[in-house]
């Protein structure tokens, strides 16, 4: 079936039990995406874009995610260059591993790194906070001045990927409280922010708009 060029991009956002899947969604769908919330591995992997949502524990995160075989469907969409855009512990997760509660739980290792509990004298990192985006950044193309909202302890610090000659190098967003950390990434077809646009009002919803005019 031939779709109309005037239809709404279509967006999975990933259910598998954790995430603040309702805001996400109404986010989404004010952004320009028709948004079904599903686990449907068809659905998943014949959208446009999937969104892998999350809050709490990265063990917890990860459960629900390897309980769907999500890390697989993830996976497959990215080695067919179909868009993915991790959420909070939705980006989180995408690293190899994280320590949590004194222990370290094992990501889905699609960016080399940790994440570790932010060296801040205020935990968590609550609030509205602005971010230093690449000049080129396309999830951030008429936000650059804007903040956004994070909640969250942990974060990934660290950037491990040297750049390769023949590939566009990531684009890799920070921010800071106490220390810098990675706020977003734009790597390919793969993207996620610490922060939640869902949360971050209208700069959100332009920032969602931008990845889902992308797809």
């Amino acid at each position: 079936m031939t779709r109309s060029p005037l239809a709404r991009p279509r967006v999975a956002l990933l259910d598998y039990g954790l995430g603040n899947v309702h805001s996400a969604a109404k986010a989404l769908e004010a952004a320009g995406a028709d948004v079904t919330l599903t686990a449907d591995r068809t659905a998943v992997m014949e959208a446009d874009g999937l969104v892998v949502p999350g809050v709490g524990s990265m063990a917890a995160c990860m459960a629900g995610i390897q309980a769907i075989r999500g890390g697989e469907l993830i996976g497959r969409r990215l080695a067919g260059s179909r868009p993915v855009l991790g959420i909070c512990v939705g980006m989180q997760v995408l690293f190899s591993s994280g320590e949590e509660g004194g222990g370290t739980t094992a990501g889905l290792d699609e960016w080399p790194g940790t994440v570790r509990r932010l060296r801040a004298d205020i935990l968590p990192h609550m609030g509205w906070a602005q971010v230093e985006a690449p000049e080129d950044s396309v999830l951030f193309e008429g936000v650059h001045d804007e903040r956004f909202y994070f909640v969250h302890t942990y974060a990934a610090t660290e950037w491990h990927i040297d750049p390769h000659p023949r590939i566009r190098p990531p684009r890799v967003t920070w921010a800071e409280h106490g220390e810098r950390f990675i706020a977003a990434v734009e790597n390919g077809p793969l993207s996620a922010t610490q922060f939640h646009p869902e949360k971050s009002g209208e700069a959100g919803i332009r920032l969602l708009g931008n990845w889902v005019r992308g797809l």
